[in-house]
């Protein structure tokens, strides 16, 4: 089942830490108003995790014209593993507590580069703590890991992605992740220019939680994606402002048994080429 691929319980993931078994537990917590979250995790955090900043260690900034998260390259995000305490035939679980941005992105970006058996804490920090499971508090310094990035270029890696170039050729659906308003062209908080690529189609990545912030079944997802005309019956192409709560949907599309791949500079990149058609509403 996707699902059980894809994400794993608060029940579970306690005992797996109980078992006998090591696990490798990463805290991505990451949100747009405050992308580090190291204060937090030093406050509290599932014991054992180690804390991952997903603009340091998820993007690199030395890239130009690809969006403001550029995707890793492949031997930095190794040794960004390695000093995580990742390690080969380990499971990785990641979390984080703001809709599942971080840990989606850090799914995403670890699966590009090869590495297997990462699944996401369905509901987040919030799930955990509901379950009456403890926090520790400082940060954790693990035994370095030896994992092996196998993709040394993630934008040609293990998962798809579209290109800017192939965006405005393709021929499939694409799906824009970021809230109904940023979609329409109503507001823009971040990037230059407002509104969406013409043809995509609106699927808010916060519309695939339910009120808890788990994500919601199969039927569900399919009919929500359906709606933005991602019906799995074509190719489909996912992104956002800068590549982050694309990676939800990605996840969400997963559970749901839809093929879909990545435009990693997303809206960011696209708004940044002014001969690039721009559509409102």
């Amino acid at each position: 089942m996707a699902r059980d691929e894809v994400l794993i319980s608060a029940a579970e993931l306690a005992d797996l830490i109980a078992g006998p078994d090591p696990v490798t537990v990463l805290d991505v917590r990451w949100r747009l108003d405050q992308p580090d979250g190291s204060a937090d995790h030093e406050t509290g955090h599932i014991p054992g995790a180690v804390y991952v900043d997903l603009d340091s260690e998820l993007s690199d900034h030395s890239v130009t014209g690809r969006g403001r998260h550029p995707l890793p390259g492949g031997d930095a995000l190794q040794a960004s593993a390695r000093r995580w305490g990742v390690r080969a035939g380990v499971p990785v679980v990641v979390y984080d507590d703001w809709n599942r941005a971080g840990s989606a992105r850090a799914w995403w970006v670890l699966g590009a580069a090869g590495i297997v058996d990462v699944r996401i804490l369905d509901g987040g920090l919030t799930a955990w703590v509901a379950a009456g499971n403890e926090l520790d508090k400082g940060t954790e310094n693990p035994v370095v890991g030896d994992v092996v990035v196998t993709h040394p270029d993630l934008y040609t890696g293990a998962l798809p992605t579209l290109t800017a170039e192939q965006v405005s050729e393709f021929a499939g659906v694409l799906v824009d992740a970021r809230a109904p308003e940023r979609y329409r062209g109503e507001v823009e908080p971040v990037d230059a220019v407002a509104g969406h690529i013409p043809g995509a189609g609106n699927a808010p990545s916060t519309g695939t939680l339910d009120e808890n912030g788990l994500f919601r079944d199969a039927a569900e997802l399919r009919e929500f994606f359906a709606g933005a005309g991602a019906d799995g019956s074509g190719p489909v192409g996912v992104y956002c402002g800068s590549g982050v709560t694309a990676a939800v949907d990605l996840v969400a599309l997963k559970i749901a048994d839809v093929d879909a791949s990545l435009f990693p500079g997303s809206w960011s990149q696209w708004s940044s080429d002014s001969t690039n058609p721009v559509a409102t509403g």
